[in-house]
């Protein structure tokens, strides 16, 4: 089973998700973003044994904190516990595109 945290995202001119940043989790690490496509997002994530949450950045406490579970939706693209809460939807994690 392997471990990951979602903290951002790269759009293209439209605003649909290209790219997220992904961070491998071997506790107690967690590992520098990785910029992975969405289709091998999608795979990693369709995998049963793996599992991944919003890594949201706190601005109260100056650290990251998890968010919500990450879910792969009609094998089209993933999604955030949709629990009506802008601020740990994946559309709204720090978006990359300046990198």
């Amino acid at each position: 089973m392997a471990k990951f945290k979602i903290s951002g995202v790269w759009k293209d001119a439209n605003g649909v998700i290209t790219h997220y940043a992904v961070h491998e989790v071997i506790e107690p690490i967690i590992y520098r973003a990785e910029k992975t496509d969405k289709t091998i997002a999608l795979k990693l994530l369709s995998n049963p044994l793996n599992e991944a949450v919003t890594w949201i950045w706190d601005y109260q406490t100056c650290f990251w904190r998890d968010g919500e579970q990450v879910e792969v939706f009609n094998r089209k693209y993933l999604r955030s516990n949709p629990d009506n809460k802008m601020t740990d939807n994946l559309a709204h994690l720090m978006n990359y595109a300046w990198l």
